[in-house]
């Protein structure tokens, strides 16, 4: 556990109100410091501005624009033929060469950034590497001159719910603001974000303007990327939401390494959340852990031994508790990575130590194959695999056909089929192959996934 400077001069503080001095066992700078809650009004008036102090001055503001030409209806009112669309938020330099991290959304689709540190300092940007499912980007900044303040990144997860925090943006524009509050749960996965994080939630004030921005521990260390809020107004609730650090140093590494995408290794196997009903049937105390109901055939999971209806509790000491954390856990990590694997079977609780490897298949297979014949001609697609399903956001165990292109004029166009599709089944079986879309018959059912909802419907 890391001594924070707050921690220090509470101690001072406290040692000159005559408070009980530290044993000789407790005094070296690295001993460990138990949390504790303020003892007295001098305790109260501690101040956070040396946290502060350190901790602003990388982080900076990011306005984003984005040019496009203009509709016609935009042209005739206005007269203009280009129109402009921008984005104000925040980001952390991270690295002395001038590595920015931020939000995904404050920069998706733009065309020009542009970056504003603490000291006025002013650099054009470019994405080296964004990722849509953390909502996680890194930007470079062009021509850095002299020294730029950095923040440390820390992903050693030792938070704990109740531990002081600072929001550090830049909210409506307005300039740097620094927010308190405190670690108000952890592991947060079910928040309809992101299938694929785990967030630190924070009641410290979060508004728009500070997404991309730091949340901040008491040693002026970066844990977590003020990523989005619950709200019914649009401003702060006191329920806001941080990528952990430990997504955060995972896309930066990406990032420098030159990736141009995040690669999440996978474990193979999905499950459901362990309900209270379960956990009395497995005679567990409490629900906890993700029963698994599927493992991918020659996966990670299956080759290292896992099994239906083990209860999987924790992933390399972190426990888990949906498929949203196990998801997360296994994402940080790269690929070939061995995670010890905690599970509870036949009543017995073992550990299983499995490589994680990247998910097979393309995740880009481009156009696709043409079917040329029978009802379906005119239909460009291309089979589902892991790798894709991922990258579409949906589940890697699925199988079917993606529709990647029409034909004008053809009846899969006609009857109302669109890019992105998912053909799941012809006739009541599963369509697992283009080449099987060409024996598709007229008068034949189709069942398709489309936004996340099933439609059935007969071809004329």
């Amino acid at each position: 556990m890391k001594t924070s400077r707050l921690a220090i001069a509470a101690a001072l503080m406290l040692s000159a109100c005559g408070q009980p001095q530290p044993s000789k066992a407790q005094e070296g700078v690295f001993a460990e410091q138990p949390r504790q809650a303020p003892r007295d009004a001098g305790a109260m008036k501690s101040s956070f501005a040396p946290v502060v102090r350190e901790a602003a001055p990388a982080v900076v503001n990011i306005s984003a624009l984005r040019r496009e030409q203009a509709d016609p209806f935009w042209t005739m009112y206005t007269g203009q033929t280009v129109r402009q669309s921008g984005s104000i938020g925040s980001g952390v330099i991270v690295r002395a060469d001038g590595i920015v991290v931020t939000n995904n959304h404050v920069i998706q689709n733009m065309q020009q950034i542009r970056v504003t540190l603490n000291d006025r300092r002013e650099y054009p940007a470019k994405v080296l590497l964004a990722d849509e499912r953390s909502d996680i980007a890194v930007l470079q900044l062009d021509g850095v001159e002299g020294d730029l303040p950095v923040m440390r990144i820390d992903d050693q997860e030792e938070q704990q719910v109740g531990d002081l925090v600072l929001a550090i943006g830049n909210p409506f524009g307005v300039g740097q603001t620094v927010t308190t509050g405190i670690v108000s749960a952890l592991n947060r996965t079910e928040t309809g974000i992101s299938d694929s994080s785990s967030f630190i939630q924070t009641d410290a004030a979060i508004n728009p303007g500070n997404s991309g921005g730091a949340l901040v521990d008491m040693d002026g260390d970066l844990i977590g990327i003020n990523t989005a809020i619950f709200s019914r107004s649009g401003s702060s609730s006191g329920v806001g939401f941080a990528v952990p650090a430990t997504m955060v140093k995972r896309v930066v590494e990406s990032a420098v390494g030159g990736a141009k995408a995040v690669v999440r290794p996978w474990l193979g196997v999905k499950g459901d959340a362990v309900s209270a009903d379960i956990a009395r049937s497995l005679g567990l105390s409490r629900p906890q852990g993700l029963i698994i109901t599927d493992v991918y055939p020659q996966g990670p999971g299956a080759r290292a031994g896992l099994e239906e209806g083990d209860v999987i509790t924790a992933v390399d000491g972190a426990e888990i508790n949906d498929q949203g954390g196990l998801n997360f856990r296994v994402g940080t990590r790269s690929p070939n990575d061995t995670v010890a694997v905690t599970i509870l079977r036949d009543g017995r609780t073992q550990t299983i130590n499995a490589r994680v490897a990247a998910l097979p298949g393309d995740a880009d297979p481009g156009q696709g194959t043409s079917v040329g014949q029978g009802a379906l001609a005119g239909l460009q697609g291309v089979a589902l695999n892991p790798a894709l399903a991922d990258r579409l956001g949906g589940d890697p165990f699925t199988s079917g056909v993606v529709v990647t292109g029409l034909q004008r004029n053809s009846i899969p166009a006609r009857i109302g089929l669109r890019p992105n599709d998912l053909i799941v089944q012809v006739d009541g079986r599963a369509a697992t192959s283009v080449a099987a879309l060409g024996r598709v018959q007229r008068g034949s059912e189709l069942t398709i996934v489309r936004g996340g909802r099933k439609l059935t419907g007969r071809l004329p």
